[in-house]
């Protein structure tokens, strides 16, 4: 049987989707495997087109009034027209992320015929390899992009001595260097030297080879290797967006490297991401069930599972590489950037979407997984650049609406612009994405319980409330947003009349309750006392949203008019929003819960679901409604219709964020926290009758060990980390002992019991 977190291939990549990833938060790589070419394509987060602008449009305040009064009198194609002139970005575009360069080898082997081929990627360990046989001699390559020493290492081995013979050369674009502006030679390291266009950070890229035994030397731009026992190649690379001088920083890194050796940087690789890695276990089938694909690779398996079959270790595999790839492309301790729409893996110098931060939903779901999947630190590079964003988008609340506070639109970039991005009106002026990433810093304190990080970001929620304590205005004795859109869908009139400027829609009204609550909640912890009047502001405004609605289809409504949609498949959900991520929706609300299984079903009735992004978001919304049965079809579906080889997500083309929301939406179906209380085995399929988990998270400081059989709860241990009380709901009738203590008597199924825990206790579940 082959190992259950291992990705393993019987032939190099032949396109960039199915080469595998490595990264270590901000620098990354796409391993091809080649035989006798090998490409490394390379990527460091910083690397972005241009520099800061602000692109605030300077007539937006001014028109303001009129496009309020166009959407209050159901003028909408003058709405829209006046959008598109008047709220359109100065320039109309953001910048965009391009890649960092990427490393060719050629190989020289005494011989021709490859045989035992094969790539692999090691997901406990972080490890990518090749290994082959030519003419008897095994030879190996071994690669990891190391976090605590910032640099890439490689180590290119044969069963053999003298055996390694390889020419390395480094170059900026795919296939061609015109977009470098130097490259030199430093002993046996390569110094490529380029600034990205529009005034861009200048980057810098250093790869070196050392060898044992045999010869190295440079000749030109090329490292040529000959007869070699082993070969080590470090890279590293820096960019002016975090250092005044990086060719100096990237010399230090790799000179400290070659000091630590191959050993002491593969080990001091390991023990960091195996830190982060090893928190969660997942299992699903019998430990002595036997899979007839798991020997298979991973390609034969995906073609499988495209034909129809079931691989329950392959939804493992692809859930744990969820996790794999956050840690892989946001971490802390770097300064890294959040996670783009590609993660840090882009081959394109114009990529699609720009491979930026689309926040009205992409780059959020990209984070929907890090609580709940034991990998809080991993949320942090998201709060740093939500940092940046509330100062900039200050100025565009200032510039565009004359508020207080900070807000942003749909879209940011490395510079944290906050301006509405392109003129694509569908998307273009929507208010909510500042207030959607404000809602991050109350669901990490949930779990967490930091305090000094929730009084740290207490400004940002607080600038975000200011906004809309001065944005919203008064329709019919409620609080709207005005202008807004339902992100992405279009609407249609009686008339036939379509369009997408609207008067709070139900995703924006969602957004602000929870945003409200949010704050509300936090100026209590803290003791905000010197903020009362504006906590009761935030309660009159949150009493007078507009409440969500049933439409006529029986469907959650997703404009505050019941319009019908031009587009009843539409890949967004937004407005089943406080079904998921928020909380507004539970069972406690069975009507509005009804009619989310509706607005789910219309939309699959019509072809939704169709980009990988949007089935992930499906997985937890079914999860999230009890639905086992219909999440467990979402998870294979987007494993079907939505994935690569490489089990990267295809949206199409690829985005990370469909790896990320479907591993988000396989933990909802194993535990809930949302809704004040613990639910264990919430959305369990019948297709998953066996299982276990060990290490989710859930509010209040919980660490969850879950074992199932036959369909129903076996055993499970809650491990307090805060000391909270805990509120737990079991589906079957079940008891709670602290070792051989009861802390809990017979407890009804499906009914919650509540009791204190002690910080550092476990407190296990007893099925009666």
């Amino acid at each position: 049987m082959a190992e259950p977190l291992r990705l393993w291939y019987e032939e190099p990549a032949s396109k960039w989707p199915d080469a595998l990833p490595i990264g270590n938060g901000r620098l990354g790589a796409m391993i091809f495997g080649g035989i006798q070419d090998e490409l490394w394509q390379l990527n460091e987060d910083s690397v972005w087109y241009g520099c800061a602008m602000d692109r605030n449009p300077k007539d937006a305040l001014k028109y303001l009034p009129k496009l309020r009064s166009l959407l209050h009198d159901g003028q909408l194609k003058e709405a829209e027209d006046l959008v598109k002139t008047a709220f359109i970005g100065m320039p109309e575009a953001q910048r965009h992320y391009e890649p960092l360069g990427q490393v060719n080898l050629t190989f020289f082997h005494p011989g021709v015929k490859t045989t035992k081929y094969e790539r692999h990627l090691d997901l406990r360990d972080a490890l990518a390899g090749v290994s082959y046989d030519i003419d008897g001699v095994r030879y190996s390559r071994e690669h990891f992009s190391s976090h605590p020493d910032n640099v890439i290492v490689t180590q290119i081995s044969a069963s053999q001595p003298r055996m390694i013979s390889f020419d390395m050369r480094v170059f900026r674009g795919l296939g061609t260097n015109v977009y470098m502006d130097s490259i030199e030679v430093i002993e046996n390291a390569v110094v490529m030297k380029a600034q990205t266009g529009g005034k861009g950070v200048e980057l810098c890229l250093i790869a070196t080879v050392v060898v044992e035994r045999g010869a190295v030397e440079c000749i030109g731009e090329t490292i040529v290797v000959r007869n070699t026992d082993k070969a080590h190649i470090i890279v590293a690379a820096e960019t002016t967006f975090r250092h005044h001088d990086p060719k100096a920083i990237c010399l230090r890194l790799v000179n400290e490297a070659i000091r630590l050796g191959y050993d002491q940087l593969r080990s001091r690789h390991l023990e960091d991401y195996r830190s982060l890695f090893s928190r969660v276990d997942l299992r699903i089938g019998s430990e002595d069930s036997q899979n007839p694909a798991g020997s298979k690779a991973t390609n034969e398996r995906m073609a499988l599972v495209r034909n129809g079959a079931t691989d329950l270790d392959l939804i493992v595999l692809y859930y744990q590489y969820g996790r794999y790839l956050l840690i892989c492309s946001s971490r802390p301790g770097l300064k890294g950037l959040p996670a783009t729409l590609q993660g840090i893996w882009n081959d394109n110098m114009s990529p699609p979407w720009g491979s930026k931060f689309t926040i009205n939903v992409n780059t959020e779901m990209n984070y929907w997984l890090a609580e709940t999947c034991n990998l809080s630190e991993c949320h942090e590079p998201l709060f740093s650049h939500i940092e940046r964003l509330q100062k900039n988008g200050e100025v565009t609340a200032r510039k565009m609406y004359d508020c207080r506070g900070w807000t942003a639109h749909h879209n940011t970039d490395i510079w944290a612009d906050s301006a509405p991005q392109d003129r694509w009106i569908p998307a273009t002026l929507w208010p909510m994405g500042g207030a959607w990433l404000s809602t991050h810093i109350w669901q990490h304190f949930e779990f967490s319980g930091d305090k000094a990080f929730l009084a740290g970001a207490y400004h940002i929620l607080r600038g975000s409330i200011l906004f809309f304590l001065d944005f919203l205005s008064e329709k019919d004795g409620y609080m709207v947003t005005n202008p807004s859109l339902s992100p992405e869908n279009i609407y249609r009139l009686p008339t036939g009349e379509e369009g997408c400027m609207c008067i709070a829609p139900t995703m924006d009204c969602q957004i602000l309750h929870r945003l409200f609550g949010d704050f509300l909640a936090a100026a209590e912890v803290l003791g905000k006392d010197e903020d009362m009047v504006l906590r009761d502001s935030v309660k009159v405004y949150r009493d007078k949203l507009p409440p969500l609605r049933i439409g006529r289809h029986g469907q959650l409504q997703e404009w505050l008019e019941d319009y019908e949609e031009a587009e009843p498949g539409h890949r967004h959900i937004s407005h089943l929003w406080g079904l998921y991520p928020g909380n507004q929706v539970t069972h406690k609300t069975p009507d509005l819960m009804d009619a989310c299984k509706k607005t789910l079903a219309r939309r699959a009735a019509h072809g939704g679901g169709h980009t990988g992004w949007s089935r992930a978001w499906m997985i937890a919304l079914w999860a999230r409604l009890g639905d086992g049965n219909e999440a467990a079809f979402h998870v294979r579906e987007i494993l079907r219709t939505s994935t690569h080889d490489s089990l990267l997500d295809d949206h199409p083309p690829f985005q990370i964020d469909g790896n990320f929301g479907a591993t988000a939406g396989i933990t909802e179906m194993l535990v809930q926290s949302h809704d004040g209380e613990i639910s264990l085995l919430p959305a369990l399929p019948p297709a998953w009758p066996n299982g276990s988990v060990k290490g989710l998270c859930a509010r209040g400081g919980f660490v969850l060990t879950i074992v199932w059989s036959s369909g129903k709860l076996s055993r499970a241990v809650v491990e307090s980390l805060l000391g909270n009380v805990c509120v737990l709901k079991v589906k079957q009738k079940f008891s709670v002992k602290d070792s051989d203590k009861i802390i809990v008597g017979p407890v009804a199924a499906n009914a919650a019991t509540s009791f204190r825990t002690e910080k550092g206790h476990k407190y296990y579940v007893v099925i009666i």
